[in-house]
């Protein structure tokens, strides 16, 4: 059953720690037999019924009723889904369950997996290997072997520029590929992203990989929770560090370049305008999977999840245009329409609410728990976002839910999340 209707707004968050009232919960739905990693030209009859019964039919499924706005009519993508970011109500979707080529937002599993592991100072100087099995035509940030890189600069490629070469160097700083894939794949068993299968840690099209709106929502909404994904996903341009020349005197000099977020919603296009509110999260695109997206969007207190993938309409950004008419209807119908299922919690977190005492707290998990300073700016470059957009954050106190009624709660907060205000 969806969570009950949260009537506590952002508005009410306080420095001392509150505790809220415990939200009545159900078991998430099991999940149905795990289907073929093979996408389908058309949505399955029956799909994944993680979420709740009705996200597992194909078609729309929305409760429209009195007072709730029509879905948006131009919407062509064969998948999406608009869910609000805390409560994890799914207030409409259409095939969320469908598997599908997910491209580069598959990044975004990657990060929520590997993110944890080093200080963003940790240096690393490339080798030849380290980029070996980067696909053919992949993005790429422009890494050098011989080069020495941080992590923060490496994170920034991932993020802004969707660089395949920042994911294999990350990668093999992990152990390798094949070592990465593993953990992908447990981290997606764990968030209960079932139908994740991760072949390849860059998204890049491979034989058998596979997502879903749904999941592809479910692994956003963890990676919100850890304060450098916010602000990796949210920054818009950054500097990055370029190739090592000598310079007419013979000295040898390592100049920056620039690098933007590619994410449309973010940075803005000739045809997409910056959507005010938007704070992330991931785009992609292949041969495959088409364009996908999964971006994270607040207006009036109210955070909300939107994924689209492969709008079928052959039109300019129409991946963007898709998700801001679906993030407009989200704000409009966000209290007011029945929720058709929900983000369901990881399963540590479903183990957690079952055994009495304390568990963890927020901030173990990367997140901003009390005391923790929220980001001081999200933007990697001393320079102006260059988009008319300031960079800023609402930097609200995280409440604190004691006695392991984070977990319980199906209510989970996105702390000091990021927001884009319109300059005066």
């Amino acid at each position: 059953m969806p969570a009950p209707k949260n009537t506590v707004r952002r508005s009410l968050l306080v420095a001392s720690a509150v505790l809220m009232s415990t939200a009545l919960t159900a078991p998430a739905a099991s999940a149905a037999p795990k289907p073929s990693t093979t996408p389908s030209a058309t949505p399955p009859a029956q799909m994944s019924v993680v979420g709740g019964a009705r996200l597992g039919r194909p078609g729309t499924q929305v409760n429209l009723a009195s007072g709730v706005p029509v879905l948006p009519k131009e919407l062509s993508s064969r998948s999406w889904i608009v869910a609000d970011a805390e409560s994890g109500e799914v207030l409409a979707a259409h095939n969320a369950h469908w598997r599908l080529a997910p491209a580069s937002t598959l990044k975004m599993l990657f990060a929520d997996t590997l993110l944890p592991k080093w200080p963003r100072t940790t240096k690393h100087k490339v080798e030849v290997s380290d980029l070996a099995g980067v696909g053919a035509g992949s993005s790429m940030v422009g890494i050098k072997e011989d080069e020495t890189y941080t992590v923060h600069d490496l994170w920034l490629g991932v993020f802004l520029r969707s660089g395949n070469d920042a994911v294999h160097v990350l990668s093999a700083m992990n152990g390798g590929v094949k070592d990465t894939v593993k953990e992908m794949n447990a981290h997606a068993e764990e968030l209960q992203a079932l139908d994740t299968q991760v072949v390849s840690p860059d998204g890049y099209d491979a034989e058998g990989q596979v997502s879903s709106a749904y999941d592809l929502t479910l692994i956003a909404r963890s990676g919100l929770q850890k304060r450098d994904f916010r602000e990796y996903c949210s920054t818009v341009r950054a500097q990055f560090p370029g190739e090592t020349k000598k310079n007419k005197k013979g000295k040898k000099v390592r100049k920056s370049f620039e690098i933007q977020n590619t994410n449309r919603l973010l940075s803005g296009d000739f045809d997409v305008p910056v959507y005010q509110g938007i704070a992330g999260v991931k785009n992609g695109n292949t041969t495959n999977a088409g364009a996908t997206f999964t971006g994270v969007a607040e207006r009036d207190g109210k955070v909300l999840l939107v994924t689209v993938m492969n709008p079928r309409k052959n039109g300019s950004n129409e991946v963007y245009k898709e998700t801001a008419r679906l993030f407009d209807w989200g704000f409009k119908a966000a209290g007011k329409v029945e929720p058709v299922g929900e983000l369901v919690p990881p399963k540590s977190a479903e183990q957690a609410s079952a055994r009495p005492g304390p568990s963890a707290s927020p901030g173990e998990a990367g997140g901003a728990g009390a005391g923790s300073k929220p980001v001081a700016s999200a933007s990697a470059s001393s320079g102006t976002d260059g988009v008319g957009v300031a960079l800023g954050i609402i930097g609200g106190v995280l409440v604190l839910l004691a006695g392991g009624a984070f977990l319980i709660n199906r209510r989970w907060p996105l702390p000091d999340l990021v927001r884009r205000r319109s300059r005066p």
